[in-house]
């Protein structure tokens, strides 16, 4: 079931005011009527508008206390006409007030300007009727059967009278083996999806989703879970699928049987009523390139049935009877071969080769190649036909399309997300342990290739990951002009964002945090050309680098090793960065304060990446997510800090992702983790077995994780909002009653009461790590939305005196923090505190370590170097002094100190 179901106005209302009961320790402005926000303008984050996809929703985000929970929108193009705009809450503020609002538009306008008031209605509208076992959900276009058990998760596709598809369903072949070099015979087995439920999370007027879950079963057996989401949009002639698997099989290292994911895919059949000559063929290339051909063609041959005939089936249109034609061609017709099976793979980041045959049995034919296929086809004709397309197709490789039995009266289309022509998905752990059988043992690993090592703690079982897929109804073979639209819509889905402006206006994600960049003076311009450089950078070696696959596109490296020219890939905790230090966060904010397209999508396959491949969501660590490490799971370090909710905040917000917000939700009862695990056995010098009413949690990363959580669910009035919020303030209030505070380190929580024990006596305990997982911008949000002075100077004071002097600290703690790191990333905490205090000399302190402690300095190269052979593997460059850690604390200090003390800094 859907964690959180869509709530109708009149019920956000009650939901709201029962909110507003609970005002104890809340930041509640006086809830007097708005004199009116100035009108929200919204924008493509791409230029070409909505295109061919079947429509957008975004997320906009309000000024506290000026609109009620009640309150409608309505939505304007640019020319004043009104447009037809679905509305709903994402969250409120503490006072009841709406924080942010979502609105599913269907609209290709160039741009809209959002108002509070009554929207207008579509002329054709979503409509969602159950019944007999399925949900029949039309757009007032096509109409779409949706499986409630079965198969099928599709039962049909129609447009009008004409069924355009039916029976759609996941497809899933297991190896059972998995063989070394050339030893061994393959052997297959393949399962279908089994629903186990559905269900109907929002329907109408101008957006509907319906959500299907299940297995996929062959015979007596069930795994890898799904979770589909299909959206629907009025007056749309498409629908878009977002499909989610979780591994939840065994593989196990040094082992060749197992549960090895051979071949995954969505497919449909499509029936097939034109004649043979009239029936196309459409297989993406790159950008826009197609293959354009008919089952059976009529042109190339040694006799010609007219010029305008051959150019009618190019195009894809209906032939004229072939009693018109040159009679030499339709005496022969039946001589002239039907392919009825296409295959284009793409089998890697760079290469796709395409196919043809006429017929299972008989030979391929090559029918040409590239390097990168946009992951769009099409099969039908004059009577109509399917167009289909895979997200992300080259990006996250081994992708495949097949088209079979075209020249029947029903073809088949499979979209392969991962193809049965690669080699099998092998997720086994990449080494034996070495010998690292002991703690001790593993702590000297660690110590030589920062790899965190622990037996059977590098599994996949309970990763997941998300894929998205379009479908298009169309009523006859589209004109490549349309065609291209639609692949153009699978390469870059159309996403409407607000202006900056209205983020920083409505002071969300940490109020003040973050403003429009700003080349004024010579001292701003030039970290804004750093900030530039490094999103560059990193932007060019996922490319160089090949940073892409199923499991790893959106992630980046952590470490650069300058003697090979290369990232540390192979080198323990060197390799995969798994969120360490917030990088999502640097490049969520710098897309809140910019509005740039292309952070905004570097940061979407981020999220997409971190939250499904780098958390566990299946099993006994459940909510907890992996270090960094050469495979995304290998490290035993399973942890808070990665599964954070902070990180998936920014996408969920700006565009009401539902599959996002699941990860979210799922989150919040993840402080029973630290029963499962403790993330500090390794290390500790006390006995300690955790215990429920005495979990020892750190402030730092581990509370940061489970607030960012806790505070989302209140925002958006989850099911467990009330506990949440609870949850919010015990431990704002008992962090604050510690002896030193923040500084205190850890504490004892309860996890009935939600409460940490108020230890006896002060004790310094700060990491440099505590604060770099989102806790300052976590702290910023929650001082401003909670009226708890007491936590407000315990934050305060940490910021304070961490990048103070040993003297300093001494004198406030009695004794100093030992040695401590990352200066320069902390030096946002100093700037926060000086505006939260008023404080000259921590603003002063904020920028000498911005510019003059570790890091990134002024005297930094900020340039690359150009690699070729045989230096490198590819062409391409290098800054071998750009390390991810630093960047990601570079990027938020600049972004963060800029806001605060833009009008501060050292001449």
């Amino acid at each position: 079931m859907s964690p959180i179901p869509r709530r109708s106005l009149l019920k956000a209302v009650a939901v709201a005011g029962a909110a507003a009961q609970f005002s104890r320790a809340l930041g509640t402005p006086d809830a007097q009527a708005a004199t009116g926000p100035d009108p929200v303008r919204l924008g493509w984050l791409e230029d070409g508008g909505l295109g061919a996809a079947p429509g957008s929703t975004v997320g906009v985000p309000w000024p506290r206390s000026v609109h009620g929970p009640g309150q409608t929108f309505a939505l304007q193009d640019s020319t004043g006409k009104a447009v037809p705009v679905q509305s709903w809450p994402l969250a409120y503020w503490p006072d009841g007030s709406l924080k942010w609002t979502a609105h599913a538009v269907s609209s290709d306008a160039s741009g809209f300007t959002l108002t509070a008031g009554e929207p207008a209605a579509p002329e054709a509208r979503v409509t969602v009727e159950r019944g007999g076992g399925t949900i029949r959900v039309s757009t007032g276009v096509v109409a779409v059967k949706v499986g409630t058990n079965g198969s099928a998760l599709v039962k049909s596709v129609t447009r009008g009278t004409t069924e355009i598809a039916r029976d759609g369903r996941l497809v899933l072949v297991r190896q059972p083996e998995i063989e070394d070099e050339d030893q061994g015979a393959e052997k297959f087995e393949h399962f279908e999806s089994a629903i186990s439920g559905a269900e109907v999370e929002q329907d109408g007027p101008v957006r509907a989703v319906v959500r299907v879950d299940g297995k996929h079963r062959k015979g007596g057996r069930s795994w890898l879970p799904f979770s589909v989401r299909l959206y629907f949009y009025a007056g749309a002639d498409s629908f878009r699928m977002v499909h989610t698997i979780t591994f939840d099989g065994t593989q196990e290292p040094g082992k060749s049987s197992g549960d090895f994911v051979r071949g995954l895919g969505v497919r449909f059949t499509v029936p097939m009523r034109d004649a043979a000559y009239d029936r196309h063929i459409r297989i993406g290339g790159e950008g826009t390139g197609l293959l354009r051909e008919a089952v059976q063609g009529i042109t190339g041959l040694r006799r010609d049935p007219g010029a305008a005939v051959q150019a009618a089936q190019f195009a894809g249109e209906r032939l004229p009877d072939p009693s018109t034609w040159d009679q030499r061609v339709t005496t022969r017709l039946q001589y002239i071969p039907r392919w009825g099976d296409y295959t284009l793979s793409q089998l890697s980041a760079d290469g796709f080769t395409l196919r043809k045959r006429t017929k299972k049995g008989h030979g391929w034919i090559a029918a040409g190649g590239g390097r990168r296929a946009s992951g769009f086809g099409y099969v039908g004709g004059p009577s109509g036909g399917l167009s289909f397309g895979l997200r992300d197709f080259w990006e996250k490789f081994p992708a495949q399309l097949d088209v079979r039995h075209a020249h029947t009266d029903e073809a088949e289309v499979t979209l392969w997300l991962w193809s049965p022509e690669a080699r099998p998905m092998d997720l086994r752990f990449y080494h034996d342990g070495m010998g690292q059988d002991t703690y001790a043992e593993q702590l000297e690993g660690l110590n030589i290739t920062y790899e965190d090592y622990e037996p059977g703690f590098g599994t996949p079982y309970g990763i997941a990951r998300t894929s998205e897929l379009l479908f298009w109804a169309n009523e006859s073979t589209p004109a490549p002009e349309e065609l291209a639209r639609q692949a153009a819509a699978v390469r870059l889905l159309p996403q409407l964002a607000a202006p900056p402006r209205q983020l920083i206006g409505a002071k969300v994600f940490g109020p003040g945090l973050y403003s429009e960049p700003d080349r004024s003076t010579p001292a701003k311009a030039k970290i804004e050309d750093h900030l530039d450089f490094l999103f560059t950078y990193y932007k060019d070696q996922v490319e160089m680098r090949r940073w892409y696959g199923f499991w790893d596109y959106g992630d980046i490296m952590h470490s650069y090793d300058p003697v090979r020219h290369q990232w540390r890939y192979d080198v323990g905790g060197y390799a995969w960065d798994n969120s360490e230090l917030s990088p999502d966060l640097w490049l969520w904010f710098a897309y809140l304060r910019s509005g740039r397209a292309d952070i905004f999508r570097f940061a979407e396959a981020m999220t997409r990446h971190t939250g499904e491949v780098d958390v566990y969501h299946l099993g006994q660590w459940a909510g907890l997510g992996t270090r960094h490490g050469v495979q995304h799971y290998a490290d035993s370090a399973k942890q808070q800090r990665i599964a954070n909710t902070t990180y998936r905040r920014y996408y969920y917000f700006l565009t009401a992702d539902e599959r996002v917000g699941d990860l979210m939700h799922a989150n919040v009862d993840s402080d029973e983790t630290f029963l499962a695990l403790d993330p500090l056995r390794k290390i500790r010098t006390e006995p300690y077995t955790p215990d429920r009413h005495a979990l020892s949690i750190g402030f730092g990363t581990d509370w940061s994780g489970l607030v960012s959580a806790w505070l989302t669910e209140w925002e958006r009035r989850g099911p467990k909002w009330e506990k949440a919020r609870a949850r919010v303030l015990s431990t704002m209030e008992t962090i604050a009653a510690q002896p030193n505070g923040f500084v205190q380190g850890s504490g004892l929580y309860d996890l009935d009461t939600g409460r940490f024990a108020v230890a006896a006596a002060p004790v310094v305990g700060v990491s440099h790590l505590s604060a770099v997982f989102g806790l300052n911008e976590l702290c910023a949000e929650l001082i401003d939305l909670v009226d708890m002075p007491a936590f407000k100077t315990a934050y305060l004071d940490y910021c304070r005196y961490f990048n103070a002097t040993k003297a300093e600290q001494a004198a406030r703690y009695g004794t100093d923090f030992g040695t401590l790191l990352l200066f320069q990333g902390h030096s946002r905490l100093d700037a926060y505190a000086a505006v939260q205090t008023g404080d000259a000399q921590l603003a002063a302190r904020a920028w000498t370590k911005f510019y003059a402690s570790d890091g990134y300095t002024e005297s930094s190269p900020w340039k690359t170097e150009k690699l070729s052979g045989p230096v490198t593997l590819v062409p391409g460059s290098e800054a071998d002094w750009v390390y991810t850690n630093d960047t990601a604390l570079y990027g938020l200090a600049a972004i963060e100190n800029l806001a605060l003390l833009g009008d501060r800094m050292p001449s």
